[in-house]
């Protein structure tokens, strides 16, 4: 019999109390699991203290600064190459020999027009030919002796008119032929200063200026028939070949001085105003890995144009190639450093966020971000410099590891 009546019903009591406890455990279990689910795992960067640079990169090619091109003057063979390409050459320097047999012809025959033609206005500055110099002084000289005999008659009827020795008609008569006598010479006076009219001496002196200028072109086409280097420097393009035939502005051969080359650079128009003359250029060439060649901006563009589908400014610059590694119409990479600041706080470019157009980062603190606002001022496509609202070291967050969002009070790991 049992001493207490209530003493079946204790071990259910015992086991509810159990139970209750267990709950409780998971509970709690189950309240930190959630809390570290909504942990966020993040990637993060130090703000560091550095240089930035700002560049604008773009392509570019070089050439020559000085440089040379040998064109056919006429349609011909070429006779002699005394060079080949990468030879180095002496101003002066015979190059090229073309054939200038029907050049020559061309010369001498135009020399013989150019002195018909300068001896035709000397006739007109003497008044005619030679001869006819002679034969009109003789008549001048007979047309005065005529004129003076004319005058003595005139005088001495006169004279005798008046002692009734003469008639009015003799005197009449007498006053013609004095008459006459003027007026042929007048006629040949006039004759030997204005014998030939304006538009027969413009003719003339055209015929000259014609004759002058074909037996100038005559001379040029000789000159250029022999080829010769102008200033010291390498042949770096050579189409002539010995024996070959050549059309009239046919290249023949290309010299410069490579010791400096020119690079020019095509701008895309959105950065042509963040440039100005004296920047800093690196030039780098495939070809050469690893080789940078330094320079400056030295010309900025004063207009865009189309390039191929950009429009863009051309930037030339002036590059040091002593060792005459670039070559002239090769394509170079060309990274222009419009602007760049050193000793500042700088962050990288995709740990930077906007809203209504206002810069923030999200700060770490613990495993907490904060929202802090920022002031930015130089950016590359990597980098921004931080002008206020960040110190060297803090740490900022990046994004998350697990694609979810991060905000101001995410709670983070990393």
């Amino acid at each position: 019999m049992p001493l207490n009546g209530n003493s079946s019903q204790s071990p259910p009591k015992r086991w509810w109390g159990t139970a209750l406890a267990v709950l409780a455990a998971v509970a709690l279990l189950a309240a930190v699991v959630s809390r570290r689910d909504e942990t966020v795992p993040i990637r993060t960067a130090e703000v560091q203290q550095g240089e930035i640079r700002s560049l604008v990169s773009t392509n570019g090619k070089i050439e020559p600064v000085n440089n040379f091109e040998a064109h056919a003057p006429v349609a011909t063979s070429v006779e002699r190459v005394f060079v080949k390409e990468g030879d180095a050459v002496k101003k002066g320097q015979l190059l090229v020999v073309l054939d200038d047999a029907d050049a020559r012809t061309q010369a001498a025959r135009a020399a013989t027009q150019l002195k018909g033609a300068q001896a035709d206005l000397a006739a007109i500055e003497r008044g005619g030919s030679q001869e006819e110099v002679l034969n009109l002084d003789v008549q001048l000289v007979k047309a005065r002796t005529d004129r003076e005999s004319a005058q003595r008659n005139l005088n001495a009827l006169k004279k005798l008119q008046q002692d009734g020795a003469a008639s009015g008609g003799e005197v009449r008569e007498a006053e013609n032929t004095l008459a006459r006598a003027d007026a042929q010479l007048q006629f040949l006076k006039q004759k030997q200063t204005r014998r030939y009219s304006n538009p027969e001496i413009a003719r003339v002196e055209a015929q000259r200026d014609e004759a002058h200028a074909a037996y100038d072109a005559a001379q040029d086409t000789l000159a250029k028939s022999n080829v010769r280097a102008p200033f010291d420097g390498i042949v770096y393009s050579l189409p002539a070949k010995q024996g070959g035939f050549v059309n009239s502005g046919d290249l023949l051969l290309q010299v410069a001085d490579l010791r400096k080359v020119l690079v020019r650079a095509f701008v895309d128009e959105p950065d042509v105003a963040r440039l100005s003359p004296g920047d800093a250029i690196q030039i780098t060439w495939d070809a050469v890995p690893g080789r940078v060649w330094q320079a400056a901006v030295s010309g900025i563009p004063s207009t865009v144009k189309l390039h191929g589908s950009r429009n863009v400014g051309e930037i030339t610059s002036i590059v040091d190639n002593n060792d005459l590694k670039l070559l002239p119409n090769v394509n170079v990479g060309v990274n222009i450093i419009a602007a760049e600041h050193a000793n500042v706080l700088v962050i990288p470019r995709e740990a930077l966020r906007t809203d209504d157009s206002k810069p923030y980062v999200l700060r770490v603190v613990g495993h907490q971000l904060k929202r802090r606002s920022v002031e930015t001022a130089l950016s590359n496509l990597t980098q921004v410099e931080i002008a206020s609202g960040l110190a060297a070291n803090d740490v900022i967050a990046i994004n998350s590891t697990n694609g979810k969002p991060i905000a101001d009070g995410t709670q983070v790991k990393f």
